[in-house]
């Protein structure tokens, strides 16, 4: 990072090899903090270096598809990529299903298919929401009576 401001050239040269520098970064930039006081060597205050490592990850994630995660010079042999650098796999996901499954019983139509959502709560959750609510139903009705 210690290159002239002008030197695009080579700017993110790192980032596009170190694996664990990116995974920092993509941290730093989800929690909003500087990298010095992500390895503990800061105070909180951004550093010019701090400030050009989070221009460079911002930089190096405009290349990267937001769909499939790869960057076009990956694929292009011209760029020092392969066009083979990646296969197509299948990875099915239990989860997912689950939650297909449940938004294929959802209406389609109507009132009642606007705004629905699935998502996946852990049972044990699931089943202490149900006996709360059973619990307040029933404190409901010996108040009714």
């Amino acid at each position: 990072m210690g290159r002239a401001a002008g030197d695009t050239a080579r700017r993110g040269k790192r980032l596009i090899s170190d694996v664990r520098l990116r995974t920092e970064l993509e941290l730093c930039d989800r929690w909003g903090i500087p990298h010095s006081q992500f390895r503990g060597i800061g105070d909180g205050t951004w550093t010019a270096r701090d400030r050009a490592k989070a221009l460079a990850y911002r930089e190096y994630q405009r290349t990267v598809c937001p769909q499939c995660g790869t960057r076009d010079a990956e694929w292009d042999e011209a760029s020092g990529g392969d066009e083979n650098a990646y296969v197509a796999a299948t990875h099915k996901c239990a989860g997912c299903e689950v939650i297909a499954d449940k938004q294929a019983e959802l209406p389609t139509e109507g009132q009642a298919a606007r705004g629905m959502k699935v998502y996946l709560l852990p049972a044990a959750v699931h089943a202490a929401l149900q006996a709360q609510r059973e619990l307040t139903g029933r404190r409901r009705d010996e108040d009714d009576e």
